[in-house]
């Protein structure tokens, strides 16, 4: 499969960052897009809401379904999967891109962080799994992607952030139990992560310590993403894929487009 006319992807936190990019680059096929995620309104903080984004997807050619959507809310991801299939006629693939952040040691992780963390990053990405899983069933090859890293034991990953860690590792657990588990049905479970810091605005959680700058556009993460959404399904499963690896045996080998400031130094991602 060269590109993703006509399949319809489900993006969990697609107003913005990552998720949007990744459902840009789909819409330049003729996607699908159901842009699941809680912005709603503007936010002050925070730039875009799920109908700036459609509203995006459908000038780059996609058809787009803005759904206000708690991932933490079982209720509400059930629905929005039916809402989804019922208006593009199933699901095809799952972006399991919503993520909350917070780094810190554990005396300065409040238990409602904690919990905000696990609710979102691993039980969030299960239960949207989950719930898109019968469409995925009847799709002609199905992906779920996660948006997490390759799983590292070294503790200098948890030493500053154990509860971010454990939550974000816990995305990552879910690709190699449930890729194992679909080997059977032929659906396919995959991580991505990026090299670098991208540029989004979840780097605000990181208190100044990363500029800009020093990051890659959100386009290289949807650029790799789009690579392995292509993929025949059964033959690309269970693996941890980094953005540049992917792109590189794309056969692409000029970054610096991506480069917020090309020729500026680049600061590699945490777990990597």
């Amino acid at each position: 499969m060269t590109d993703l006319h006509g399949k319809t992807l489900f993006i969990t936190g697609a107003s913005r960052g990552i998720g949007l990019a990744i459902g840009l680059r789909a819409a330049r096929d003729g996607a699908n897009v159901a842009i699941a995620a809680k912005s709603d309104v503007p936010n002050p903080k925070l730039p875009g809401t799920i109908h700036s984004a459609a509203a995006e997807i459908e000038a780059a050619g996609g058809n787009a379904l803005p759904l206000k959507v708690d991932i933490r809310n079982e209720d509400e991801v059930v629905a929005a999967a039916a809402a989804t299939a019922e208006r593009f006629g199933g699901i095809d693939i799952v972006v399991n891109n919503a993520s909350a952040i917070w780094l810190a040691g554990i005396a300065d992780t409040p238990m409602k962080r904690f919990d905000l963390m696990h609710e979102v990053n691993t039980r969030g990405t299960f239960v949207t799994t989950k719930s898109c899983l019968p469409y995925l069933r009847k799709a002609s090859n199905p992906h779920v992607l996660m948006l997490s890293p390759p799983p590292n034991l070294d503790p200098k990953w948890f030493a500053r952030h154990t509860a971010y860690t454990i939550a974000k590792y816990g995305m990552s657990l879910c690709v190699l139990g449930l890729s194992a588990e679909f080997t059977e049905t032929g659906i396919a479970v995959n991580a991505l992560w990026p090299r670098t810091v991208i540029a989004t605005a979840a780097i605000a959680m990181l208190g100044g310590a990363v500029k800009p700058e020093n990051c890659r556009k959100p386009e290289i993460v949807a650029d790799a993403a789009h690579a392995i959404l292509c993929q025949p399904a059964r033959e690309f499963s269970g693996r941890f894929c980094i953005d540049e690896d992917v792109l590189r045996e794309a056969g692409i080998t000029d970054f610096d487009r991506y480069a917020v400031q090309p020729g500026a130094p680049l600061i590699p991602d945490l777990f990597l």
